[in-house]
């Protein structure tokens, strides 16, 4: 959303100037756009499983770094994480995975490139 100042009326409106799905293209591209974030699917997507406990554990980041950067992926969607007694269970989230993948795809597809050579 952007903002505007109205002087006449001296309130200050919102507008909408871009599109919901490019919203949440941009939020999308600035979840992944931390490599400590891609590094956290590229590890579940890699297991191909749920992940039981600590994935600090797994990588070289600190336990208060990847907690901080899995609740911006489950924020979004991407990863869902359910307790499981002491330990949560950290799953991909397909089918939201696949809705981003299936709008970038759409939003690529809609540019051409100009070879200027």
């Amino acid at each position: 959303m952007s903002y505007f100042y109205d002087i006449k009326h001296n309130v200050m409106l919102k507008i909408k100037v871009f599109t919901t799905e490019l919203q949440e293209l941009a939020k999308f591209s600035r979840v992944l756009s931390h490599p400590a974030r891609l590094a956290i699917l590229q590890y579940l997507a890699g297991t191909r499983t749920c992940i039981s406990g600590d994935i600090s554990d797994y990588l070289p980041l600190s336990r208060s770094t990847v907690s901080q950067h899995l609740k911006e992926l489950k924020e979004l969607g991407l990863i869902h994480g359910e307790i499981d007694g002491l330990k949560i269970n950290y799953c991909l989230c397909g089918s939201k995975i696949s809705e981003y993948k299936r709008m970038f795809d759409a939003f690529l597809d809609g540019m051409t490139t100009i070879d200027l050579t």
